[in-house]
């Protein structure tokens, strides 16, 4: 199973509550909950969820490959529902490291379930890292 990059999130924030309790941490350099609040954490976790369902969803109990569109359109999904997300957070939600780490996690979920990202990919003139661009806004 593939890390989500919200886990990642969490143990930042709670190492800073650790640290701030444990006075090793200078309260004007606690910042993790600042930059991860936890309904942000919590609605992009709903995300998530749906989009592993999703995945799954493409893969099991079929006889026959995921046709491409039927791929494209989780991965729309997901990406406009991260950008909801997103704006919720007046647009401030996913900033670099997140953007990565949720554009690495959705290729890796789908190379996890046994797609073949790589070929998806260059099937459209693209590559991995592309796959998300044409929806993205954050």
């Amino acid at each position: 199973m593939v890390e989500r990059p919200t886990a990642a999130w969490r143990a930042n924030v709670t190492e800073d509550i650790a640290g701030l309790a444990a006075g090793t941490l200078d309260p004007d350099e606690a910042v993790a909950a600042q930059l991860w609040p936890d309904d942000m954490i919590r609605d992009t976790d709903e995300v998530l969820d749906r989009f592993e369902t999703d995945v799954a969803g493409l893969v099991n109990h079929r006889y026959e490959p995921a046709e491409d569109a039927e791929i494209f359109e989780v991965i729309e999904r997901t990406v406009k529902a991260l950008n909801a997300v997103n704006a919720r957070y007046d647009q401030a939600a996913y900033e670099t490291d997140e953007r990565e780490l949720l554009c690495s996690y959705i290729e890796n979920v789908l190379d996890d379930a046994g797609i073949d990202v790589d070929a998806f990919a260059g099937r459209h003139r693209m590559t991995r890292h592309e796959i998300t661009d044409e929806w993205r806004e954050w």
